[in-house]
């Protein structure tokens, strides 16, 4: 009798779990394999959703069996998780057991919205590694990696973390949202023995074009938990036209269908003459760049620019009173992609924050010594602030090498970015920093970019200060031209920190052009290697006479590619080992190396494919 009581008891809370995860607001999506993992290299194709919030994702995890499932001690799992808040970050990870993370925040010059890219990941015995586009560009070989021993399936999901300071800002106006597969692979491990990947140690053992749903190779998710915000529906998986769609969306309107309308999330003066509006999702480029549909109480839009995000518009106006903003009324008519069309919106028009400068932040901290106070960035409202991370101190040892000592006690560290709002000129940045808590060297190393540029490598704050002593690094001429200054934290170990910003102004009066790339730069050539096409990617910031040319081993020209004067935005060119021009005869190229190299007025880069 007691035996049964309790099977009841037990049937009854299960029941009322399946209960509560049905009454989860949103709805998303995951798929796994079946089989499990022991070492190997997994690929594939896929976009992402690209909105605050989301989470799109590949990775592999050991989900053990049922005693095994949520025992810390046993964990195993490495990721790619790619985070709708950020538009040019890649987060790479490996958790092991203790459930231990070992993060790296990866910039590239790409939107992962925008565009298909191939990601993979790399498992061995000694190493992880992170592949973009056919090129390595990270990789773990800390003693951790001997701790993933255990057979991992392979993942993809799409999902809503409970955790802001993480994923951002929520805001249900996104939905629904898509995160699209083109395709998956998994290469056994085989060293000695393989024809791909590094050191051709490994071997292909199946590819899915997910033309259809393989039932004996994948498995959709039907279940959830409590640091997630949507619950794992199997009607939100699908294959549809080629590709694996999995879906974020409200109970109701489950799979890859879009029936609403896009909204306005945030209207901001950048400054005198400009107002950015930020949508919900993509919209129609025709529809939203008509000057007609948006109206100020006072002064007159002469001008729409949609960006490359498809999601921001730039409104050029005449000039604003930034203590008195009009407020914005975009009337009906402007579509999403797939033609549902907005209603009239409403919408104050956000100022720009007005500092004095140099601008100085106490990151982490209070007001002190004419230092303001940190704050975390939220997309919508904050003039400046961090993204991701956790506030560390205050500290009451003394610091070294300074007077201030207040402001190198307090910190954030794990972060990936910060953030300020400026007006567009040329600053002088200088981060400061000081190592609180390691006492030898080679245990925090990071590496810090400014605007898309690497400014400091491999920064080990203890080699060069020791410990709890401030550091200053100072990185002259940062140059910002779409109103924001963007610092990049990527970590190679340990989590990387900040204890202070100034921003010093040098010049002002740069014009806008945030619809434009902010530097030149040359892609790898993608696929690589490849028989017989490839595609090769590059942006040219100022207008410039450019060339692009393809050369074999010996320094021969191979092929132009380009050779004319070109304005500033993002190209792509083609080039194929077939119909090239040999001697006045049409001819195919030999299998081997090859160079190609970009010229823009001053600027040149070379690499090879």
């Amino acid at each position: 009798m007691i035996k049964i009581s309790i099977k009841y008891f037990i049937a009854s809370l299960l029941l009322l779990f399946a209960l509560s995860i049905e009454a989860k607001n949103y709805k998303g999506a995951e798929l796994r394999t079946k089989e499990s993992f022991l070492y190997g290299r997994f690929e594939s194709s896929f976009k992402v959703a690209g909105k605050e919030g989301t989470l799109g994702t590949m990775f592999t995890y050991f989900d053990g069996n049922d005693t095994d499932t949520w025992n810390s001690s046993k964990w195993n799992e490495i990721d790619i998780e790619i985070l709708g808040r950020y538009s040019n970050d890649v987060q790479f990870n490996t958790i092991t057991p203790g459930q231990i993370n070992h993060v790296r925040h990866h910039l590239v010059n790409f939107n992962p919205a925008l565009d298909y890219h191939t990601y993979a990941i790399e498992w061995t015995p000694d190493y992880v590694a992170w592949f973009i586009d056919g090129n390595e560009v990270y990789r773990q070989t800390e003693s951790f990696v001997k701790t993933l021993t255990r057979p991992q399936k392979l993942m993809f999901n799409t999902w809503l973390p409970a955790y802001p300071n993480w994923i951002g800002q929520w805001n249900e106006k996104i939905l629904p949202a898509f995160t699209s597969y083109e395709w998956a692979s998994y290469y056994k491990y085989t060293p000695g023995t393989g024809n791909y990947g590094s050191n051709r140690n490994f071997t292909l053992d199946w590819k899915d074009d997910f033309n259809t749903f393989d039932e004996n190779r994948w498995e959709k998710a039907t279940h959830t938990w409590d640091g997630n915000n949507c619950d794992f529906v199997q009607e939100n998986a699908v294959i549809k036209d080629g590709k694996l769609n999995l879906c974020l969306t409200f109970p109701a309107e489950l799979g890859p269908q879009d029936k609403r309308a896009p909204a306005v999330v945030s209207a901001r003066a950048l400054n005198e003459n400009k107002i950015q509006i930020f949508f919900s999702e993509e919209i129609d480029k025709l529809s939203a760049e008509k000057t007609s549909l948006y109206i100020l109480s006072g002064p007159t839009v002469t001008k729409a620019f949609l960006k490359e995000d498809k999601r921001t518009i730039i409104l050029d106006v005449d000039k604003l009173d930034l203590n008195s903003l009009p407020s914005l009324i975009i009337t009906s008519g402007i579509s999403d992609l797939t033609g549902n069309i907005m209603m009239a919106n409403f919408k104050s028009v956000v100022a720009p924050p007005l500092f004095s400068f140099p601008i100085k932040i106490n990151v982490g901290g209070n007001p002190a010594l004419g230092f303001i106070a940190d704050k975390e960035f939220v997309t919508d409202t904050s003039g400046y602030g961090y993204m991701e991370g956790t506030k560390g101190g205050p500290f009451n040892w003394q610091i070294l090498n300074t007077d201030d000592d207040v402001i190198y006690q307090s910190e954030i560290n794990g972060m990936a970015k910060y953030i300020v709002r400026l007006p567009n000129g040329i600053y002088r940045v200088k981060l400061l920093f000081a190592e609180n808590y390691f006492t030898q060297s080679n245990k925090r190393i990071f590496d810090v970019y400014l605007q898309g540029n690497q400014v400091i490598s491999a920064l080990d704050i203890f080699k060069e200060a020791g410990a709890k002593s401030a550091l200053i690094k100072t990185i002259e001429n940062v140059v910002v031209k779409d109103f924001m200054l963007d610092v990049h934290f990527a970590a190679l170990l340990e989590r990387p920190l900040l204890n202070g910003i100034v921003i010093e102004q040098i010049s002002t009066g740069i014009e806008s052009h945030s619809y434009l790339p902010s530097k030149i730069h040359l892609d790898q050539n993608y696929p690589n290697p490849f028989n017989p096409d490839t595609v090769i990617r590059y942006n040219i910031a100022e207008t410039s006479f450019t060339s692009l040319k393809v050369y074999n081993l010996l320094g021969k020209e191979i092929a132009t590619l380009v050779n004319e004067i070109k304005l500033p935005g993002n190209y792509s060119s083609q080039f194929s080992i077939l119909n090239q021009s040999a001697g006045g005869q049409s001819s195919q190229l030999p299998s081997g190396i090859y160079f190609y190299k970009l010229v823009a007025g001053n600027y040149t880069e070379t690499k090879k494919m």
